[in-house]
């Protein structure tokens, strides 16, 4: 015999192992020695004396082909080979199927593939069998499909969740109270939550095409709207920026001018007055705001500062004249308490003149010593109105008649009581009595009156 693989001969109407699978390799060919069969698959087909194969199958045998230039043992062995390799990958579906993570979708590809070797495959085995365990792939495949369907639908549940929470988040910002934004911030998280919208498209399960529309129209809205606000916020705040960066250039202006001035006094108070125009002119942007403030800043110092620089300058010579000041404050409180009016009265001017020629003290000590000589001198006035009122002429003359009328009134009150009594009448009198004695105490008091206004 040759070393050559015999070929299957192909007859008219006889499938051949060439319409099941290409022919194996020269090495796997059946050699002249029989080899031993892998399994019982040669148990289920038979070789008729002619070299046709059948195999045995519930309905019956069927021919499965012929292996010319071969014994029957080496035809059926052939058969049967082919019939191992095929449950062999029927059994590595089942296994991956059932074992491992492959997809519905690929198994039922490479299941569409193995029925259609099985029902295009000439071999020789135990059919039934190799059926079954398709079938097992089939049923494996649908519980599988079935899994795969609860699993989409949880993941499907579970990213439109967190699409919601998106959505959600995007509304809430997109909803503050413009007075409340901060504006950098949701910016920022606008962006962020775009991206996590992205990237939730890529990772996850599609969602279904109504439910992902709604949602990305409720999301797409909110961001619409928070950047329409945001532009209107930032619009409106570059015109009250810009209206705030005017005034102020013409507070800084007018500080320029007034920061060389050296009246002191009016100078200061319309800086203060500028400062509070200056709050009022509310901000223009940072960077106009911080070189404006800048500008006034100088010119205000530069006023301030030679001010001051003249203020120390006085003070020096004004502290001088505090301790003159003091000596005749210390002069004119000595006057007190007074004893002769007129004597006071010239010392205090001559105290006086004194004082207004030490000149200046020290803005910090003016109140107290202009308190301290007002005190003096209000005695002094105090003392010269009493004297006053003791010499008017016609407070003297109201005491006098007012004490005359008083006394007419109690001698005709005493009249009155001696008539009542010589009468008999102690009701009467005790009540002329009561009256007698108050107009006795007016009168008493009327007469104190007459003798200190010289009467």
């Amino acid at each position: 015999m040759s070393t050559d693989a015999p070929k299957p001969t192909p007859r008219p109407g006889v499938p051949t192992p060439a319409a099941m699978k290409p022919h194996p390799p020269a090495a796997d060919a059946p050699s002249a020695t029989p080899a031993a069969p892998a399994s019982n698959s040669t148990s289920f087909g038979r070789v008729a004396e002619d070299g046709t194969v059948f195999v045995r199958t519930p309905d019956g045998e069927k021919e499965v082909g012929s292996y010319p230039d071969a014994t029957h043992e080496e035809a059926l062995a052939y058969f049967a080979r082919k019939y191992d390799e095929l449950a062999a990958s029927a059994n590595l579906l089942l296994q991956r199927v059932v074992q491992t993570d492959l997809s519905t979708q690929d198994g039922q590809a490479s299941l569409k593939t193995l029925r259609q070797q099985v029902a295009e495959a000439n071999v020789v085995g135990d059919l039934p069998a190799l059926d079954n365990t398709v079938e097992q792939i089939a049923t494996a495949l649908s519980a599988k499909a079935e899994v795969e369907s609860q699993a989409r639908a949880e993941a499907k549940k579970e990213a439109a969740g967190q699409r919601e929470a998106l959505v959600a988040e995007a509304e809430k910002i997109a909803g503050q109270p413009v007075e409340k934004v901060q504006w950098k911030q949701s910016t920022s998280r606008m962006r962020e939550l775009l991206d996590e919208w992205k990237a939730l498209q890529r990772s996850q399960v599609r969602l279904d095409k109504e439910t992902e529309n709604a949602l990305w129209a409720r999301f797409s809205a909110a961001r619409n709207g928070f950047d329409k606000t945001r532009r209107s916020h930032f619009a409106k705040l570059d015109e009250e920026h810009a209206s705030a960066k005017a005034a102020k250039q013409k507070l800084v202006a007018e500080a320029e001018k007034l920061s060389t001035s050296t009246a002191w006094g009016p100078t200061a108070s319309a800086f203060k007055r500028l400062m509070s125009d200056w709050k009022r002119a509310g901000r223009a942007s940072r960077s106009d705001d911080d070189a404006l403030w800048a500008k006034f800043k100088a010119a205000q110092d530069a006023f301030f500062n030679a001010k001051d620089e003249v203020v120390a300058a006085e003070n020096v010579e004004f502290e001088a004249n505090l301790k003159v000041k003091e000596e005749l404050l210390a002069q004119a409180q000595a006057l007190l308490p007074i004893k002769n009016l007129e004597q006071t009265k010239k010392d205090l001017h001559a105290i006086q003149d004194k004082w207004d020629a030490a000149g200046k003290v020290p803005r910090k000590d003016i109140d107290r010593m202009e308190r301290g000589m007002r005190k003096v001198e209000q005695a002094i006035r105090d003392a010269e109105g009493a004297q006053w009122k003791k010499s008017d002429p016609e407070l003297a003359a109201r005491a006098g008649s007012f004490a005359a009328q008083l006394q007419k009134a109690v001698d005709d009150l005493q009249a009155d009581l001696s008539a009542a009594e010589a009468a008999g009448d102690s009701k009467k009198a005790a009540k002329i009595g009561e009256e007698l004695k108050a107009k006795q105490a007016w009168l008493d008091q009327a007469m104190g009156g007459v003798k200190e206004f010289g009467g």
